[in-house]
């Protein structure tokens, strides 16, 4: 039981620690993020919106009251994953950061899970 707790905390603040840094460097604009946007056709809006959407998704996973919002913020960064794994291999740039972070949301939502059907 405790080891679940551990490795569910570990896993989701890993995730968490991901997202807020990305979340970060979208808005704050990083000229390198800006740059990949516009070179992948995507508008400059869609930019600050991932970047609200994945703080807002951090802090949904990360507190504990609202079960509803941690399964939306599953579910947002699986999409936000799978995407940009697929866009990564599409463009030939490197695929393995977002691929990773997936695997490591699994395993959070595997211990969360594990949790909550003790």
């Amino acid at each position: 039981m405790k080891t679940n707790k551990i490795m569910y905390w570990v896993t989701t603040g890993l995730v968490s620690l991901f997202m807020l840094f990305s979340s970060y460097m979208y808005l704050s604009k990083s000229p390198q993020m800006m740059d990949a946007f516009q070179r992948l056709g995507y508008p400059r809006y869609f930019v600050m919106l991932l970047g609200t959407a994945k703080l807002m998704g951090v802090v949904a996973l990360i507190q504990p009251k609202w079960e509803m919002f941690q399964e939306w913020a599953y579910a947002g960064f699986t999409f936000t994953f799978i995407g940009a794994t697929w866009t990564h291999l599409s463009t030939g740039t490197p695929f393995i950061a977002p691929l990773i972070a997936l695997v490591i949301l699994g395993t959070s939502y595997g211990f969360r899970y594990k949790l909550a059907h003790k």
